[in-house]
């Protein structure tokens, strides 16, 4: 079934409102003078317990699988499935004042997402399929592709050495994914290991946006998995789509 307009609704609002309190958050305990470890700590538990509230008391029926939270096998056989990351780009979060993390709120049904929000508290946004952004237009010159700050994954430079590409670093895979949804990237192909709650909402706001969501191989991307474990994604303009994975898996 598709996700109705509350559920749309929901996901964006929790997103936004944990954003909110992450934001607030960052601001008290950099003016206490607390370093990136308590930072990265206090903003994880405080997200994480702050959607866990909101989701028992708007969407009690439904199950929930949070990356801070003890893993419950009911999630299984539950007809709908939200799938949350209260702090996704922990370390940037605790690397003052870096704006490239995000909070995610999906929920799934049949492996599908079928609605969700990526936050960006720190830039004041919220994208999500309650209105879908439109697609950006295309932009001349080389294609963009978003990475790891650390360590660009092999899909990526493969695509871009292929295609004459430029490399972007970025923090939390929601800030790369909304990079593209936005029209500052153009790919965001990942090869490095991630779990459902890395992509679920990212790819339920770049689906809807009308972006190219995949596994590398070109797969379709399913979540309420047994093993959360999902290690690669891609999401890129339509028009990259079959060229990029050609590259991938020719």
């Amino acid at each position: 079934m598709p996700a109705s307009p509350s559920d749309h609704a929901l996901a964006h609002r929790l997103a936004t409102q944990a954003g909110e309190l992450l934001v607030d958050l960052r601001e008290r305990l950099t003016t206490e003078g607390a370093s990136g470890p308590r930072l990265k700590d206090e903003g994880d538990r405080a997200a994480h317990e702050l959607l866990m509230l909101e989701l028992a008391a708007a969407a009690a029926d439904d199950a929930v699988l949070s990356e801070e939270g003890k893993d419950d096998p009911v999630r299984l056989t539950a007809a709908r499935v939200w799938i949350v990351d209260p702090l996704d780009g922990t370390r940037e979060f605790g690397e003052v004042p870096r704006t490239d993390w995000a909070v995610h709120v999906a929920l799934v049904e049949d492996g599908r997402p079928i609605a969700g929000a990526v936050a960006l508290p720190a830039q004041g946004v919220t994208l999500s399929t309650e209105h879908p952004p439109p697609l950006a237009p295309p932009v001349d010159g080389p294609p963009r592709l978003v990475v790891s700050r650390t360590r660009p994954p092999a899909a990526a430079e493969r695509i871009a050495a292929a295609l004459d590409g430029v490399l972007v670093a970025m923090g939390s895979a929601g800030a790369k994914a909304m990079a593209v949804v936005q029209g500052q990237a153009d790919i965001y192909a990942h090869s490095g290991g991630q779990y459902e709650w890395d992509s679920c909402a990212p790819v339920a706001v770049a689906a809807a946006a009308g972006l190219h969501t995949s596994r590398l191989d070109g797969s379709p991307l399913v979540y309420n998995q047994p093993d959360v474990y999902l290690p690669d994604l891609l999401i890129c303009r339509p028009e990259l789509a079959e060229r990029a994975l050609a590259i991938l898996n020719g």
